[in-house]
């Protein structure tokens, strides 16, 4: 080749990388003009950071958490609806007392011949003082006091039936408080798992890694979080009330709970529970009272045909010139009820309607029973089948699409707004495992309602299944990389 074109042609070489330098430094140039003027930017997360602050003491620190047992015993002692109903038992004792009782015997004067022309000379008069005292046909009294029994009874039965409704309220609201505890500890874990994203999003986007539009969307997702929080607030403050009032304490005073989920190994079946409500139901239990006392009635109403018998005694001071001044009289005084027949064949007749009439009352309540225990005993098994879901399917699946999604946002091979909709999509699985937990406990209280006693717990976790009822799993860590 001629010099000439050698050298025109290693010319043309120079200019091409010539221009291909300039054009590298135009690029460097400008993405460290944008890079510093990203780094001069308001950062578009400093809002989600400041809402994203540390874990809160969720305790009062100052307040002895209550365990189950404790906050039982303490609303039966206290609590306001119970009290009262205790206080009708003593009413209803109070008066069984008088109802056996003979009526107030009577005192009676009578004075009679005393002249008009001397009303003073009370020598002449016939003085007569009488004593009487009624007495009540045979067996009437102790059919009364049957009659009074059967009211401390039914008042017993009723104090029981409002002891089993406020111990099923207080249940729930334990487990709505354990629940609450929960969610809280999880989204604490959720939220460190979220700053340390949230660190390595900032590092990126000030590299120019990850374009402003996306940190945005970030932000919007990093909120849900924050609403998660304020709703688990809302949901512990208005269980906080509720058992406070069950424990006939200020709704507004700190309280806090500790204990565990501990439902039954084995639950009896529908025929067992049936029995056990026969035996236990406090509702039951009054009207069997309610029918006891209508029949002592109906005997009572029997007895209204017998002659009530009055007796009666005293003593007679006669004018001065009898022959026997010094005397005494006495009285007897029989009820005919035979002659009013009509009447008692009625109170009577009343009387076996309301057996018959508590008698139906009785079927029609044991029928809604039955369908109670029926009706809580299925929400019962499908509460279990979806703590057994929750636990052996989705939130492992849940938790193994977040760790391999934070292994794939440490490797840059996704994006941070993957992560957040998979730690969001864990937060909201974990919390609906959590009120699965807590809903098959709040079930089981409704059960042993129903049943009118506690089922047997005979279960008790080994190191083996300690993790099963366990809602919150050792938080991940996600690391920061340049």
């Amino acid at each position: 080749m001629p010099p000439v074109l050698t050298w025109l042609f290693r010319g043309e070489e120079q200019m091409k990388v010539f221009a291909v330098s300039v054009v590298a430094l135009w690029c460097t140039f400008v993405a460290s003009g944008r890079n510093a003027q990203r780094a001069t930017e308001p950062d578009p997360l400093v809002g989600t950071e400041a809402i994203l602050s540390e874990p809160q003491q969720h305790r009062h620190p100052t307040t002895i958490p209550l365990t189950l047992p404790e906050l039982e015993s303490a609303a039966l002692a206290k609590n306001p609806e119970i009290l009262a109903a205790m206080r009708r038992i003593a009413v209803v004792e109070a008066r069984r007392g008088s109802t056996g009782s003979l009526d107030d015997p009577s005192f009676m004067y009578r004075g009679w011949g005393t002249p008009l022309s001397r009303p003073w000379d009370l020598n002449q008069s016939q003085h007569m003082f009488m004593y009487s005292q009624s007495l009540p046909g045979g067996g009437k009294r102790q059919l009364r006091t049957q009659v009074a029994d059967a009211d401390v009874d039914i008042a017993t039965a009723e104090v029981e039936a409002r002891k089993r409704d406020v111990l099923t309220q207080v249940r729930r609201a334990f487990y709505e408080l354990l629940q609450n505890q929960s969610g809280l500890r999880f989204h604490d874990e959720q939220a460190a798992l979220a700053r340390q994203g949230l660190e390595s999003a900032r590092i990126k986007y000030v590299v120019g890694k990850v374009p402003q539009s996306d940190m945005l969307k970030a932000q919007i997702a990093l909120t849900r979080l924050v609403e998660h929080l304020v709703m688990l607030q809302q949901d512990g403050d208005l269980a906080r009330a509720r058992l406070n009032t069950l424990l006939g304490r200020d709704p507004g005073s700190p309280l806090d709970v500790v204990g565990d989920y501990s439902p039954p190994s084995q639950i009896p079946g529908f025929l067992d529970l049936e029995k056990m409500a026969l035996d236990n139901r406090p509702e039951l239990a009054a009207i069997s009272a309610m029918i006891r006392q209508s029949e002592t009635r109906t005997q009572l109403a029997e007895k209204s045909l017998t002659p009530d018998y009055t007796l009666s005694g005293g003593y007679m001071l006669m004018p001065d010139d009898s022959r026997y001044r010094n005397t005494y009289a006495a009285e007897l005084s029989v009820t005919l009820p035979w002659l009013n027949r009509g009447r008692h064949n009625a109170e009577i007749a009343e009387a076996s309607a309301v057996v018959a009439a508590e008698k139906a009352e009785y079927e029609s309540r044991r029928a809604a029973v039955f369908a109670e225990i029926q009706e809580s005993l299925v929400r019962v098994r499908v509460a279990q089948r979806l703590v057994g879901l929750f636990r052996d399917t989705l939130r492992p699946q849940a938790q193994a699409v977040l760790k391999a999604t934070i292994a794939a946002y440490q490797a840059d091979r996704t994006d941070y707004l993957n992560l957040l909709d998979s730690q969001n999509t864990t937060l909201d699985l974990e919390l609906d495992y959590i009120r699965a937990v807590s809903d098959l406990e709040t079930r089981m209280a409704d059960l042993e309602r129903a049943v009118g006693a506690p089922l047997p717990r005979t279960w008790k976790p080994s190191s083996s299944d300690s993790r099963e009822y366990q809602t919150v799993d050792a938080p991940m860590r996600l690391e920061v990389k340049q």
